[in-house]
């Protein structure tokens, strides 16, 4: 999952400016990227004109401002053409990915007065399998892929998440982003008998449709434990709140800008034990660099980057990161 509002936009504007090494023009890396995982307020019309300004303008600032000068003549203006149409070209995966995340978003969210996460719920219950977690899986892909973009893990990624959980056969499980229920229901169908997952989200509206998602997949109390909260929140009372005395797997699919935090706060936590894992989404498209920095220096981990395609995406790369907790120094 993916976190935060209007900034997707300017991710993708970066990603555009960036693959042109004619455009002389430069704007700041998001701090943190992807948008409406965990909101469902549209953007401002200020951050919207500033962005649409930012795209229309960043290609034709400067041949612009050269006719002005009158240092070229139209017809030299003209060779833009084919640079603007080569960086559509090759950014028409990101251009793809804002029309389904953003503008058929906003289109739905006025038509139907749903959000987003409840559309897939209405559309998982009349076509998936009551207690069958595979079935409602399948229907969420189904959705995600061919009518409206949501950011799960997906099918391709959530293989290598089935493969790991199994390798690990974990009993306590720690999920920092439940969003719609999607990763839960792959997550606890891949636990051996006996074990707990305690999945987090901190939107009450998405939280309600992960409740329904996965009691509708079968999985009681006993089995999956929803949090409604913050993780900065939530992590520091899991051993006093909830008696846990370590965390065999943890999964991380929240907000980008809350990896490196939280995973410092498990770190002080005492629940990490030496052979714990912990796997984190989304950690190269939109990227979580400073969480990568630290696990390359910590030396608190043997890690590596599943790399793969963004869900439900062609052509925008994406990974997984993979840490396995070796104890402090």
């Amino acid at each position: 999952m993916l976190p935060s509002p209007p900034l997707l936009l300017e991710t993708i504007t970066q990603r555009v400016l960036s693959s042109s090494r004619y455009l002389n023009y430069s704007y700041p890396r998001a701090s943190y990227l992807f948008f409406y995982t965990h909101t469902n307020t549209p953007p401002s019309l200020c951050g919207w004109r500033a962005t649409f300004l930012l795209i229309t303008g960043a290609v034709g600032l400067r041949s612009r401002n050269l006719l002005q000068n009158r240092m070229v003549s139209p017809a030299i203006a003209l060779a833009f053409i084919p640079l603007l149409l080569t960086v559509l070209i090759r950014c028409r995966f990101y251009f793809v990915l804002f029309y389904r995340a953003v503008l058929v978003r906003i289109w739905r969210d006025w038509m139907t007065g749903l959000s987003r996460e409840e559309r897939a719920y209405q559309y998982v219950l009349t076509h998936a399998t009551p207690g069958d977690p595979d079935s409602i899986l399948e229907a969420f892909d189904v959705w995600c892929s061919r009518v409206e973009f949501i950011s799960n893990i997906g099918p391709k990624k959530g293989k290598i998440l089935d493969r790991l959980i199994m390798q690990q056969s974990p009993l306590t499980v720690l999920e920092l982003g439940a969003h719609c229920g999607y990763s839960t229901v792959r997550i606890a169908r891949s636990l051996p008998l006996g074990a707990r997952v305690y999945s987090l989200e901190m939107d009450p509206r998405n939280a309600a449709v992960a409740e329904k998602i996965i009691r509708l997949a079968g999985f009681d109390d006993d089995t999956v434990e929803l949090i409604v909260n913050p993780s900065d929140e939530v992590i520091p009372q899991l051993r006093s709140e909830y008696g846990l005395e370590r965390l065999d797997f943890v999964f991380m699919d929240h907000w980008k800008k809350c990896y490196l935090p939280d995973l410092q706060m498990l770190e002080g936590s005492g629940l990490l034990g030496k052979g714990s894992m912990i796997v984190a989404d989304n950690v190269l498209f939109p990227g979580a660099p400073k969480f990568l920095r630290h696990i390359r220096k910590s030396g608190l981990y043997e890690w590596k980057v599943h790399r793969a395609t963004l869900e439900y995406s062609k052509g925008i790369r994406d990974g997984m990161a993979e840490l396995v907790y070796q104890g402090t120094k």
